[in-house]
């Protein structure tokens, strides 16, 4: 029985839909019994748990094989993130009390980082399970490509893709959300000891420059991309509805500056298969 928290996003639904495929048994935990309910009808069990409650995690966690682990982002966090802090320690609680067989945690490039970042809330739920005695590996995927889906409207209406991460020409990790649910699901599978760390990027580093002419591509139009100034992302992310932009512009001055990246070898990091044309294809066609 593996168990899967976040089954209703991206990741965790294409983790989800691997593991079936493949005739395992799942057990889907939800927030609400309504999302569960297709998970349900394709044959899964449903776990009902608040990722801030440990009594119904550790329900949830009860008999398995493995635990996959996603907890929620929270995009505009309080100082110190206290949102994080909440779900790490009902995750904690829970997993120190049922004591799976083996986790598998989706953190993300860069959790290694020191400098606080909105990426910090992965190093602390990394930090929080490293303390724990079970088997656990840190799925740290790239920049996911379905992040592209801010900029369809643009492309089309525009022709430009509005660039937070410059220069335009600089590539950096990116992967599908697919890619790493297919590696989750075998990652699951698999037996070890103690901690590991599993670095996951797509088939090639992408630019903005690549994005815009993926979607050049898919749409039929010249698009090209177009750097937002960073001195104006403060004031558009509070109009936007933020209340602290920092944590976010921090983020992004990581990738851009460098020190958010892979912490691995670059031999040792895994290659998903999915082309982000293929992945602008679906959000184009949405």
């Amino acid at each position: 029985m593996y168990v899967i928290t976040g089954i209703t996003g991206q990741v965790g639904g294409a983790l989800g839909n691997a593991l079936l495929q493949e005739g395992r048994s799942v057990r889907a935990v939800v927030r609400d019994a309504k999302k569960g309910a297709p998970w349900a009808a394709r044959g899964c069990e449903v776990a009902l748990a608040d990722m801030t409650d440990a009594d119904a995690l550790a329900r949830a966690f009860e008999g398995a094989s493995g635990v996959f682990i996603l907890p929620p982002s929270e995009f505009d966090p309080a100082p110190g993130f206290p949102e994080a802090r909440e779900v790490i320690d009902a995750i904690v609680a829970a997993v120190a009390r049922v004591k799976p067989r083996k986790i598998v945690c989706l953190s993300t490039i860069g959790a290694q980082a020191a400098q606080t970042n909105l990426l910090t809330q992965r190093t602390l739920l990394e930090q929080a399970l490293r303390a724990q005695s079970i088997p656990v590996t840190f799925l740290r995927p790239g920049w996911f490509m379905e992040n592209c889906a801010w900029d369809v409207e643009p492309a089309r209406d525009e022709g430009i893709v509005h660039s937070f991460l410059q220069p335009l020409d600089r590539a950096i990790p990116m992967v599908a959300t697919d890619d790493i649910g297919r590696l989750a699901a075998t990652l699951l599978q698999e037996e070890w000891q103690g901690m590991r760390i599993v670095e996951l990027e797509g088939p090639q580093r992408t630019s903005p420059d690549d994005i815009a002419a993926a979607f050049a591509d898919v749409l039929g139009k010249p698009i090209r991309a177009q750097a937002v100034p960073r001195e104006t992302w403060g004031a558009l992310f509070r109009s936007q509805g933020m209340n602290d932009p920092m944590p976010r512009i921090q983020m992004l001055d990581g990738f851009n500056e460098g020190w958010i990246d892979f912490e691995g070898r670059r031999e040792d990091i895994v290659k998903g298969t999915t082309p982000l044309r293929d992945v602008i294809r679906k959000l184009v066609a949405r």
